[in-house]
């Protein structure tokens, strides 16, 4: 087991990808395992990858990068702004309450902290807002974001344990819904701090044509869940049919879409799709090995002589996550984990998707954390402010997250509630 992660960790130091230094890694192990099958990897390799659900993750990476043009976004923050923009810090809130109506459409993490930090950092510089505090609050909404459906670490997560992604994508509703009004709060609180004012309320008759406006970015997560809900199509085949509806939208409709920008979108889907792929293929091999160890059992073990139970061990997960998923990014970090991290917790007699939820949960929060969240770069990239004085200001919203991903991880009927409403999952 030391020697793998070792390995593991040597080849990500040397700047090897992801991918490989998950296969790297356990290509050595094998090889230096008395009598193990050499075979294995290419079994391993393919059938990581040979899955129809799989199909999800480049349809919806297609059709986030379709919803994804300039003016698809700018009618949900339109429609963000008319509706609580007139509140104390009022781009702040349009910051994090848009962030709930744009990832439900784009389904990745650091896209919405660059399409939306594109279009609101500037906006808040402009009235007021330091460049570290307008970061700041990109940043936090863009972790909150990853709960919001459809997200693709759920697509994943859902296809290694064998969870219902439909019922993962209600699940993760609630919860962020639940950290968008802590973090709005709290914006709230810090805008009267700093003095900012409000914005003037915009007239009813404005708010319904900006709603008329975002209508058809905003059916999306409706078709997709009364599809899934009413037995019309698959977590797989919704993610087609949101491709299709996206290319409709953005190119009819919206008129946004052009050939070449559908030209770069399907080579930037294919690239992204091809780096996920060879992500899991390599840590499928990484966790066969890992299991013929039995390092899950033994883990297992640690922490029931340990006597925390169900407790220690999510509190201890937390820590792991905060910590790996900030290292690694989000994605490889999971793939890497899951395999040790899910037997423990079914031997504990944990349910699968209250803790897939808790995962993505602490996903989104440890994207951000500074100095070494992945994402927090991008948002650096576009405010133009140190880490030193970006931290000033997230430090406090990674607080905040932090309590709610507690709180989360504590009460498993903040998952369950709409899953088991629609009919999705049967709680424990």
């Amino acid at each position: 087991m030391s020697g793998l992660l070792a390995a593991f960790f040597g080849f990500i130091a040397l700047g090897v990808p992801i991918a490989f230094a998950l296969g790297g890694a356990a290509a050595i192990g094998l090889m230096l395992m008395e009598g193990a099958p050499i075979e294995i990897i290419a079994s391993r390799t393919f059938g990581a990858v040979d899955s129809f659900t799989l199909l999800a993750i480049p349809f919806f990476i297609l059709a986030g990068e379709l919803m994804e043009t300039g003016g698809i976004s700018k009618r949900l923050m339109d429609l963000a702004q008319s509706m609580v923009g007139h509140l104390r810090g009022g781009l702040g809130n349009v910051t994090i309450f848009g962030m709930v109506l744009f990832s439900g459409v784009s389904g990745s993490t650091q896209a919405d902290a660059a399409a939306v930090g594109s279009l609101m950092i500037p906006a808040m510089k402009r009235h007021g807002y330091s460049a570290a505090r307008a970061g700041a609050i990109v940043a936090a909404a863009s972790g909150m974001g990853i709960l919001v459906p459809p997200c693709l670490t759920m697509v994943v997560y859902g296809s290694i344990t064998n969870v219902s992604i439909g019922a993962l994508f209600a699940a993760g509703i609630v919860p962020a819904l639940l950290m968008a009004l802590s973090l709005a709060v709290h914006q709230v609180f810090d805008a009267k701090r700093a003095g900012l004012a409000p914005e003037p309320r915009v007239p009813w008759r404005q708010r319904g044509k900006a709603l008329v406006g975002a209508s058809g970015a905003l059916m999306m997560p409706i078709i997709i869940f009364g599809g899934i809900r009413g037995g019309a199509f698959t977590p797989t085949e919704a993610a087609v049919i949101a491709a299709v509806y996206a290319l409709v939208i953005g190119g009819l409709v919206y008129r946004e879409i052009t050939w070449t920008f559908l030209y770069r979108t399907l080579v930037r889907t294919g690239m992204i799709s091809g780096i996920v792929m060879l992500m899991m293929a390599g840590a499928n091999i990484f966790a066969w090995l890992l299991t013929v160890q039995q390092v899950p059992h033994r883990l297992a073990e640690m922490i029931l002589a340990a006597g925390g139970g169900k407790v220690l061990f999510m509190t201890l997960s937390i820590l792991v996550f905060l910590l790996l998923f900030a290292l690694l990014d989000g994605l490889p970090g999971m793939l890497m984990l899951v395999p040790v991290i899910i037997p423990t917790a079914q031997h504990l007699g944990i349910d699968l998707l209250h803790y897939g939820i808790v995962m993505t949960t602490v996903m989104g929060v440890a994207l951000f954390l500074p100095p070494f969240g992945v994402g927090l770069f991008i948002v650096l990239g576009i405010a133009g402010c140190s880490v030193r004085d970006i931290t000033r200001h997230l430090l406090p919203y990674i607080v905040n997250m932090l309590v709610v991903s507690i709180v989360i991880a504590l009460v498993p009927w903040l998952s369950y509630v709409l899953p088991v409403a629609m009919g999705l999952y049967k709680a424990p």
